[in-house]
């Protein structure tokens, strides 16, 4: 009997001391990789739109996620790179930045779920069948920026009642330059504009494409230019200045360093809304399954010390129309 008694006790006893231990077991963080294909001082307010998206969601970073900066700095090169130590890694999610970040992700899996931040034409680009059903492992929001090309162009037709000539900045090996020319065109028609198209492959095409379109005396220039190109953004807006060229942009973050004005989507949105879909696919459901999101905010800014230092008067009609000045 006292036998039967020491065994009943021990096995109580390795009961009580294992239960806790496995309810103790920490549960596994997910970790989300964030890449871009510039350099983080460039997207440092886009980043943080998407961490505050967490955060209103409940997220409390190094606590129950873990987020993986991954930065190109421009080098589109070494893109498939970092997204080959991302599998390899088994991160949890993929957050693209942009359209240059998304291709590599894409051929680098099809298992881990790849959210883009931002895309212009996510369908054209060949990542999703379609915006209500994207099949596969990628969704997320587009920005549709081609079609914002024409507004801008409108707007540099109020801001200089005598806008005949416009220089176009754009990256030829860039779908969403392509497409966002295109869109140009029909409103250069319309406007009775004339268009001179600047290829620039390279930050090392900024400098003579600014000369070219001087010498071709632009009236002003329209920027769709691609993003990875991008990164000294104050320098490229003082050359546009130095240049005494009216550029409009689409983001205003251009306009904050410097340059005249900007007209597009708000990408930072769209980061705190990225943040959605990383929360949603976290809690089981499949990319496929959610739908492509459009952009519901867009932003007119105005920079007004840029032009006086061109010699430029905006319009009270179009000032006042601004979503934000910049005096």
């Amino acid at each position: 009997m006292s036998r039967k008694i020491i065994c009943v006790a021990l096995v109580a006893l390795v009961l009580t001391f294992s239960v806790p231990t496995e309810a103790q077991q920490p549960k596994k963080v997910p970790r989300i990789a964030y890449v871009t294909a510039a350099s983080f001082s460039a997207m440092e307010y886009r980043i943080e739109a998407f961490r505050q998206g967490l955060r209103e969601l409940g997220y409390v970073e190094g606590k129950n996620i873990i987020i993986q900066l991954r930065e190109a700095e421009g080098k589109l090169d070494r893109l498939p790179t970092l997204m080959a130590e991302l599998v390899r890694e088994k991160v949890d999610i993929i957050v693209a930045a942009g359209a240059a970040v998304t291709r590599p992700a894409k051929e680098a899996t099809k298992t881990i779920p790849i959210v883009m931040a931002q895309d212009p034409d996510p369908v054209a680009n060949g990542f999703v069948a379609s915006l209500g059903r994207p099949g596969g492992n990628i969704t997320g929001l587009s920005t549709f920026r081609p079609e914002l090309s024409g507004k801008r162009l409108e707007l540099l037709k109020e801001v200089i009642a005598k806008l005949s000539r416009v220089a176009v900045f754009g990256t030829s090996t860039t779908l969403d330059s392509t497409q966002a020319l295109k869109e140009t065109e029909v409103a250069a028609g319309v406007l009775k504009v004339q268009l001179h198209y600047f290829d620039v492959l390279d930050p090392n095409g900024f400098e003579p494409a600014f000369r070219a379109a001087v010498k071709e005396r632009a009236d002003a220039v329209l920027w769709i230019v691609s993003g990875a190109l991008t990164t000294q953004r104050a320098w490229l807006a003082d050359m546009a200045v130095k240049s005494r060229l009216p550029v409009i942009y689409e983001l205003p973050s251009w306009v904050e360093a410097g340059g005249l004005m900007s007209y597009g989507v708000n990408l930072a949105e769209l980061d705190r809304r990225a943040a959605w879909y990383v929360d949603k696919i976290l809690k089981g459901m499949r990319p496929a399954d959610l739908p492509v999101e459009q952009p519901r905010k867009f932003e007119f800014v105005i920079n007004l010390k840029a032009a006086k230092h061109i010699g430029l008067t905006i319009p009270p009609n179009v000032l006042a129309r601004a979503d934000r000045v910049i005096r």
